[in-house]
């Protein structure tokens, strides 16, 4: 009988080829569930405002956070937060502001930043709504 042939001479390739894709695959899946980071629209409404949105995890649980200015100063700022849960590709959050207003976002990585897209599902201050719109591009602010 050839050594070939023998199934203990295959068992320390296969064993290699099971541990490489295991470690290529958590790799994998931390990157894709990595989510924190700081986001930010230096020139958002046309220059005429500012947004930016931060993800916290911790564990399994996600926080999403923002805020939007105008540059000018005139008109609401409205501050937000939200739990938010991966889904597919995408996270996906529900929030309320410091005006009251409500809705739900997703947000899916592109890039160097991300897409969010906000819809309100309960408006009590219209002035905010600006601030809330589809496919926005933000991108990964600098760590300081």
């Amino acid at each position: 009988m050839s050594t070939l042939s023998s199934p203990s001479v295959f068992r320390p390739i296969i064993l290699v080829a099971f541990l490489t894709l295991a470690t290529c695959l958590a790799v994998h899946a931390a990157d894709a569930q990595n989510w924190a980071g700081e986001y930010r629209a230096e020139k958002f409404l046309n220059g005429r405002a500012v947004f930016q949105l931060s993800i916290e995890q911790s564990g399994n649980s996600m926080q999403v956070t923002f805020d939007g200015a105008y540059a000018d100063g005139h008109g609401a700022a409205p501050e937000g937060q939200g739990a938010a849960k991966v889904s597919g590709n995408t996270l996906q959050f529900k929030f309320e502001d410091s005006f009251s207003n409500s809705g739900t976002g997703t947000i899916t990585r592109v890039g160097d930043g991300i897409i969010v897209s906000m819809k309100t599902t309960h408006v009590e201050d219209p002035r905010c709504l600006a601030f809330y719109g589809q496919n926005m591009h933000l991108k990964r602010a600098a760590k300081k």
